[in-house]
């Protein structure tokens, strides 16, 4: 699969849930439209086909882009705090270990049958810093999880950094 660059336009396929990737549609996105950014991100947790998804990545991420999990689950919370240490952010840093992340929560969470969706509206905190909601929900719609991401973009529109933050609440479900 071959994507087209162009400095102030992105090129990419876009999925609508529901769709068949054989339908999947080459569509130009201003880099910085948060609604958009959001779907994006949300599409590569659940992407099915590995060369997608890991074509998504490699359009969505800076190849340095990093995503902390700002509060790791509690077993390590109270192993770390056994230990008298503070709690430790889980961190995965450029494309290949991004890939690594988001596949494992693709094998966890979406096939045995939930899928991430938006929830609330997407805000633009500050020139290249946006933050949205999102909730795992399974098959029947009902809400199973959720969280909050925080993403700092480079100047080219890319993901720099993304702190995630579990169990955050949102608003309400949207369509991803």
């Amino acid at each position: 699969m071959r994507f087209r660059r162009d400095p102030d336009l992105r090129v990419f396929p876009v999925i609508p849930h529901g769709e068949s990737r054989t339908r999947a549609a080459f569509v130009k996105l201003d880099a910085m439209n948060n609604d958009t950014l959001a779907q994006r991100y949300l599409a590569q947790w659940n992407e099915p086909d590995p060369r997608l998804r890991r074509a998504l990545i490699r359009d969505l991420w800076a190849i340095d882009g990093a995503q902390v999990l700002v509060d790791p689950p509690q077993a390590m919370r109270e192993a770390a705090a056994a230990l008298a240490f503070p709690i430790p952010p889980l961190e995965v840093r450029g494309h290949d270990a991004v890939e690594r992340r988001v596949t494992r929560a693709y094998e966890m969470f979406v096939e045995p049958g939930h899928r991430f969706a938006a929830r609330g509206s997407v805000a633009r905190l500050a020139a290249n810093l946006v933050g949205f909601g999102w909730a795992m929900v399974d098959a029947d719609g009902a809400v199973v999880g959720g969280g909050y991401d925080v993403i700092a973009l480079d100047d080219e529109g890319r993901i720099r950094l993304d702190q995630q933050y579990i169990g955050i609440d949102a608003p309400e479900v949207g369509a991803a």
